[in-house]
């Protein structure tokens, strides 16, 4: 098929498309209602929208009965940064773009779409989830929880991520580990204000405040109490308002923290929990501690990835095996932490943007391979 592709003009039309009007994570409702429109004309099986809040769902039924169904998952949300980028498709959105390439992953899953309208699998049933809230780890959880998404029972669950800085339409596979886990963790600090002239009838929480930053930092270098890569990041720190006449009396410190394998993350939340803890009652202070946005690892299965190796392989695709998991995080990982399944890297190349920055743009060379590549995969997996 890959010698003999179909027009795939009116999918990167909808991927400019897409690109123009980015939507937050969970605001979708434009982004759904596109992709909704689009899948029309070629005629799923079965049409769900508002699944796990704004997702979307098409079916592909083979023409018998029988056989494995396999999922395939894309992404609706775009990201809170202004886009430099002055192509015509630019952002029509102030502060916000699709800077991860989500407008590129949920093309492929339309160019999927069309071949699979245009050359129906003999039996099985394939699943295009256009899934919310990726960026936020919120999307994958809700969906799973919602019912509609709970009767489809997928056999199989792949997803792939365009890499930057690694050669067009190559192919990167790895066993166990993909992507790293995360969470973002929230410590507010409670003292007591006073007027600036009378700190001591106040509880400066600013000595505390330093600590834990200090004791963060160190806690990461201890590099002896993981198995794998941990990392301990301090993102924002506010100590009161600026007010000369005022002697604070909270702060807030914010830290990403990541690592390779869950049980090092659950650790690293343990560790940092404990010195929280016992810096704030040293100092006589109120506190409290939150993680949101928690991404588990993105685990692959062995199974899932052979079948993605054999199927690049049978398209003539260049293979590589990652050496270390990716360093960013993934909420796929909720898919494959309870379906047999794999995230896949496809190259988007070595000269390309990397992800997040405000000039990324995704590269539409690498939508059909994207596509074709998942066909095949679905194709191959019929055939178990």
């Amino acid at each position: 098929m890959r010698n003999n592709l179909p027009d795939f003009n009116e999918i990167i039309a909808l991927r400019h498309d897409l690109h123009q009007h980015p939507e937050l994570s969970g605001k979708e409702h434009l982004t759904a209602a596109r992709v909704t429109q689009f899948l029309q004309k070629y005629n799923p099986d079965t049409l769900i929208t508002g699944i796990g809040g704004t997702g979307v769902v098409a079916i592909f039924n083979g023409i018998s009965d029988g056989g494995p169904t396999v999922l395939f998952r894309a992404e609706l949300d775009a990201l809170p940064i202004q886009e430099v980028n002055n192509m015509i498709y630019a952002s029509a959105t102030e502060g916000i773009s699709h800077k991860c390439g989500h407008d590129g992953h949920m093309a492929i899953l339309a160019g999927l779409a069309k071949l699979l309208h245009q050359n129906k699998l003999p039996k099985g049933k394939v699943i295009l989830l256009f899934q919310p809230a990726e960026e936020t780890g919120q999307g994958a959880f809700a969906v799973l929880q919602d019912q509609q998404f709970k009767d489809l029972k997928p056999d199989y669950v792949f997803a792939l991520h365009n890499l930057p800085g690694y050669p067009e339409n190559q192919v990167v596979v790895r066993n166990n580990s993909f992507a790293a886990a995360s969470t973002g963790m929230i410590v507010e600090l409670n003292g007591k204000s006073s007027h600036a002239a009378e700190p001591e009838n106040g509880l400066n929480p600013g000595q505390a405040m330093a600590e834990i930053i200090l004791v963060f930092n160190e806690l990461i270098l201890q590099k002896e109490r993981f198995e794998d890569l941990a990392l301990l990041t301090v993102i924002h720190a506010r100590l009161g308002e600026v007010a000369f006449g005022t002697n604070p009396g909270y702060a807030t410190v914010m830290a990403t923290l990541r690592s390779y394998q869950q049980t090092d993350l659950d650790l690293l939340k343990h560790l940092s929990s404990a010195s929280v803890q016992t810096i704030s009652e040293k100092h006589g202070l109120g506190y409290s501690i939150r993680f949101v946005e928690e991404f588990p690892a993105t685990v692959n299965h062995a199974e899932a990835v052979t079948l993605v190796k054999q199927a690049a392989t049978k398209l003539e695709l260049d293979v590589q095996e990652a050496v270390q998991p990716f360093k960013w995080s993934e909420d796929f990982g909720h898919f494959t932490g309870k379906y047999k399944g794999a995230l896949l890297g496809l190259g988007a190349g070595l000269n390309q943007a990397q992800l997040h920055h405000a000039d990324y743009d995704f590269p539409d060379a690498i939508i059909p391979t994207g596509a074709v590549l998942f066909y095949t995969l679905a194709s191959d997996t019929m055939n178990l």
